[in-house]
């Protein structure tokens, strides 16, 4: 038969796990909301183009959550918004330069509950894309003399 790379998943606290692949979940659908806010109102092209990669990452990010989600429990997640945008373009800069690097932690965090080698460097790959996001918004909130 075939191989599943996820079958030591189920060697794990199944259910803490789960419960972070559905935070990560939720965390990547609002990223991917307020990101797109923030790029309709940056002041710059440049801004607006980086902006677009990272919710492109984003979006690549809660894909693979997903799957990830569908595989261990067999149902599709219900995503939500768990944090909502500021409409001020320095307030969503401050939002997203700390939410990323808070989620770098929750991520790494999240990788060393997997025992699937797999798994766990998708979730350590994730980790290194959203430390780069926060390194954009930390230079996005110095360009624009934001407060953090």
């Amino acid at each position: 038969m075939y191989d599943n790379p996820f079958a030591s998943v189920h060697t794990m606290e199944d259910t803490r796990f789960i419960k972070g692949i559905t935070e990560a979940i939720n965390g990547e659908y609002s990223a991917i909301h307020c990101y797109t806010h923030l790029f309709k109102i940056a002041p710059t092209k440049e801004e607006q183009s980086v902006i677009r990669e990272i919710r492109r990452d984003e979006k690549r990010h809660f894909q693979e959550f997903v799957d990830l989600y569908i595989k261990l429990t067999g149902t599709r997640p219900t995503p939500r918004i768990s944090e909502q945008c500021p409409k001020d373009y320095c307030k969503g800069l401050t939002v997203a330069f700390k939410d990323e690097q808070k989620t770098v932690d929750f991520y790494l965090d999240l990788s060393d509950k997997a025992t699937n080698p797999h798994i766990k460097d998708s979730i350590r790959r994730i980790a290194s894309d959203e430390q780069n996001h926060a390194v954009w918004f930390l230079y996005f909130l110095t360009k624009n003399d934001c407060r953090l």
